[in-house]
């Protein structure tokens, strides 16, 4: 699988990122059986986090036998000081002695940015455990682009895991302003929401996958494949897919032909055609 460097990290990240998601409630049999595939596959970046069920549990015995040659990044949704007890936990399950990115999880609000920045906020632990090697990277994740914005001008983070989603850019170009600060400022472009289709129409909805909150694209290979080289063609470094092995693994196989063929009009026409049936139901 071809890889990236993502920004100034160093990290040669493969150009898909397992999510931790895709480990909970699994099996432990099916959780080694994913790890296994996507390392013979090629990817060398794990992504997890407490707040994700038991993925964390899951996720560290099988992902043991690889550790040495894989980046594992974790991200915590604590705002305040005793986010070092989150940190500290999490390097326990996952039986490592650092993390190559931890992140502040899904960073949403002003009250957010005010609390992470305070005298006693999470920051302040996350670069002491930086200085004392427990993190090799602090990054962010957010759903908010403001806010996201916001978090980079306090800090030089050095990864973002944001949504870069076909219809939301398409229609609203949401993203393109902090994908481009990003650019400038030379740091890693994580992108989530790739498949994202739409909200749930209502409850009664077939819902294929359920640890998914939002309609993914699963039955319109032509849909799925412009949804995803259109993400790479914004500037993504790696894509996070969804929370299921069948669309992790779908994205696997294909990436590096999404990647030779990149974007081109029959894509951007498929996607154009598809966001009539979208507007009005994004996901943000």
């Amino acid at each position: 699988m071809k890889k990236n460097i993502l920004g100034k990290t160093g990290i040669e990240a493969s150009a898909v990122i397992f999510g931790g998601i895709v480990t909970t409630g699994e099996t432990p049999e099916d959780c080694a059986r994913y790890v296994a595939y996507a390392v013979d596959k090629g990817v060398n970046y794990f992504d997890v986090a407490p707040s994700y069920g038991n993925a964390q549990e899951m996720l560290s015995p099988a992902l043991a036998p690889y550790r040495k040659d894989a980046y594992l990044a974790c991200k915590s949704t604590v705002r305040n000081s005793a986010i070092k007890y989150e940190l500290y936990n999490s390097l326990k399950v996952l039986k490592t002695d650092y993390f190559d990115v931890y992140q502040l999880h899904g960073l949403s609000s002003q009250e957010d940015i005010d609390a992470v920045f305070s005298k006693n906020g999470a920051m302040e632990v996350l670069i002491r455990a930086k200085e004392d090697g427990y993190i090799r990277n602090i990054g962010i994740s957010a759903h908010s682009e403001d806010i996201a914005i916001q978090a980079l001008a306090y800090y030089d983070f050095a990864t973002v895991l944001f949504p870069i989603n076909w219809a939301l850019n398409i229609d609203k170009g949401f993203g393109d302003r902090l994908i481009n600060i990003c650019k400038y400022q030379n740091k890693g472009i994580l992108a989530i929401k790739t498949l994202a289709h739409r909200l749930w129409a209502d409850e009664n909805e077939n819902r294929r996958f359920p640890k998914s909150w939002c309609k993914t694209i699963y039955d319109n290979d032509a849909l799925a494949k412009a949804a995803i080289k259109y993400t790479l063609a914004k500037g993504a470094h790696a894509i996070v897919p969804p929370g299921n092995f069948e669309q992790f693994s779908y994205i696997v196989e294909h990436i590096d032909e999404f990647i030779d063929n990149p974007l081109n009009d029959g894509d951007m026409k498929i996607l154009n055609g598809e966001l009539e049936n979208v507007r009005g139901h994004h996901i943000f």
